[in-house]
């Protein structure tokens, strides 16, 4: 079902600039606010690296301004709230928004046919809840006592006022709220405007795997972000009014209490999920981009979209196994493993369909192109690893390790991250009307891709030795000295991963305001966001489009020798 959908054209600036309820400004501010965080984050990684490599030495260049108190150097207390601030940017600052709320926003109305998002005014709010998130999270790195240094994960005691004094953990605790009540929000949006406003003759199997992605993302937000909403509450209320839901009976003056075993179900009911919140969308961006790029049909479609239909149910059951180590009755625990290991096979299904549409292809090796096969490896290695977290005997060992730090980045962060970079090179010449350089594209592939997995596979080294993760200097304890040599490795292959990043910004920025003009279509695919004018003009189709096949109609015999490809509005002939 569709509508016109359309409002009028803003007039003013702040209508058209700031408080914007088009899509694609709107996708275009959480492209540019995702960027920025993503830039902080990495900033606390590169520093983190600096200290685990160079325990005791000051931060060079602004270390003195930073941590003036320590002389430049970074002391304990500040390294946990690092590696804090690190993962939660990251996760919910950076690829949230960058991920989920630009390519979500730009690609939902675009690739069914749609005016707008069916809830404009609810998709502004949401940006602006986001950023207000982001800056009660910003405030919290200079309130007194500092900010939170419980981990991103924000366990109890340690949350708590038992393990953290000041105002840090609960404006944490605020900002990550405020952060989900903007995803539910985009989420609402997203399923209900892929529900009613899909153009005529866009039927479900006719969607591009993008917007499968999106829109299987949109449900977990929906349902489990309302989980760590009650869990930042109830830290709320233990912290501020007194309440003691996490807080343990034994440590308890009158011997009554709660359980901060408690929160870690409540969060990872939730993190689970997240991971495949993050995932979904950069599988769907892969699905599509290798179609485009191996110049053929989608290997698989149905079984594709199957497949992640089944990772989006089963993502609900598995959150156990991170809790492992925290005494789970032994068939509970089971459970969690059998489960887990059923995750795999769905996710084994979409790396064979995509193994299989690059197979015999006519390969155009573009940047989106590499980053999209990039995400092929990283996440099938990290994948492969996570059996081995899967199965309580060696995730009992492996636990709190480095080989855990590095699996979950390369499942997760590694691969949403590619993932949008596969989506921003991809999307920029519509979204910017200009063309982004392939040359640097390729120059920033190559230098972030090799240093990543070298990065992480030492990882895997260091915690299979059984280097612990969150320690702050490794070569305080005896044992751990002779495993030194592999965090300077590591830090030196993460400074030229932090530094390739630069060739972004700057390929970025310069394309932006400098760069070649983009024609209409310049990667020659059907879908419906091509058939726009660029730039896409405020009301984005003249009149609603009818769509005629799939999204993938590449190298069709019957299209005859000379036609590649068409687009979704043309009718196959005969």
């Amino acid at each position: 079902m569709t509508s016109d959908h359309i409002h009028p054209e803003p007039t003013t600036f702040l209508k058209k600039h700031v408080f914007s309820v088009d899509h694609k400004v709107i996708a275009k501010q959480f492209l540019w606010f995702g960027l920025v965080w993503l830039g902080i984050g990495g900033i606390m990684a590169m520093m983190l690296r600096w200290q685990l490599a160079n325990p005791g030495v000051p931060v060079p260049l602004f270390g003195k301004l930073l941590f003036p108190r320590t002389s430049g150097v970074i002391d304990p207390a500040s390294y946990n709230t690092l590696f804090t601030m690190h993962g939660t940017i990251m996760i919910f600052l950076g690829l949230t928004p960058a991920m989920i709320g630009a390519l979500g926003n730009w690609s939902i109305p675009l690739m069914i046919g749609a005016r707008d998002m069916i809830f404009p005014t609810l998709n502004m709010l949401s940006f602006w809840t986001m950023v207000m998130g982001g800056a009660v999270g910003f405030y919290s790195l200079f309130v007194p006592l500092g900010a939170t240094e419980a981990g991103w994960t924000g366990y109890p005691t340690l949350s708590t006022t038992v393990g953290a004094v000041g105002q840090g953990e609960t404006l944490w605790a605020i900002a990550v709220f405020l952060i989900g009540a903007s995803s539910i929000m985009g989420g609402i949006n997203y399923i209900t405007t892929v529900i009613r406003l899909r153009c005529p003759g866009m039927h479900w199997m006719r969607l591009p795997l993008t917007v499968w992605g999106l829109f299987l993302t949109s449900i977990l937000n929906v349902l489990f972000i309302p989980v760590i909403g009650s869990a930042m509450i109830i830290l709320v209320l233990d912290r501020v009014f007194g309440t003691t839901f996490y807080v343990p009976a034994s440590i308890m003056s009158g011997g009554t209490g709660g359980d901060p075993i408690l929160y870690q179900h409540l969060f990872w009911i939730f993190g689970h999920p997240e991971v495949y919140i993050l995932i979904l969308p950069a599988w769907g961006v892969v699905c599509d981009l290798l179609s485009f790029f191996a110049r053929k049909p989608a290997f698989g479609y149905r079984a594709s979209v199957g497949a992640m239909v089944a990772v989006t149910v089963l993502s609900a059951v598995v959150y156990g196994h991170h809790m492992f180590t925290t005494g789970l009755s032994a068939m509970l625990g089971e459970s969690f493993m059998l489960l887990t290991m059923i995750i795999s096979v769905p996710a084994e299904v979409l790396f064979f369909n995509w193994l299989h549409t690059l197979w015999k292809g006519n390969l155009r090796l573009t940047t989106p192109m590499l980053f999209a096969m990039s995400v092929i490896f990283v996440f099938g290695l990290g994948g492969l690893t996570g059996i081995y977290l899967a199965t309580i005997g060696t995730d009992i060992f492996l636990h709190d390790t480095y080989f855990v730090v590095g699996h979950f980045h390369l499942t997760m962060a590694a691969s949403a991250l590619f993932g949008t970079f596969a989506a921003v090179y991809f999307w920029f010449p519509k979204m910017f009307g200009r063309m982004m350089s392939e040359r640097l594209g390729k120059l920033h592939f190559w230098l972030s891709f090799v240093p990543l997995v070298i990065v992480f596979c030492i990882m895997f080294i260091s915690g299979y030795a059984g280097m612990p993760r969150r320690y702050y200097d490794h070569t305080s304890t005896e044992y751990l000295r002779p495993l030194q040599h592999l965090n300077v490795a590591t830090s030196v292959a993460a400074f030229l991963l932090g530094a390739a990043q630069l060739i972004f910004v700057y390929n970025f920025i310069k394309s932006r305001w400098w760069g070649e003009p983009a024609p209409q279509n310049p990667w020659e695919v059907g879908t419906l966001d091509w058939t726009t004018e660029t730039p896409v003009p405020h009301y984005n189709f003249k009149t609603i489009p009818v769509v005629q096949c799939g999204p993938h109609e590449f190298s069709n015999p019957v299209l005859g020798p000379d036609t590649d490809w068409i687009y979704q509005t043309e009718k196959l002939p005969g």
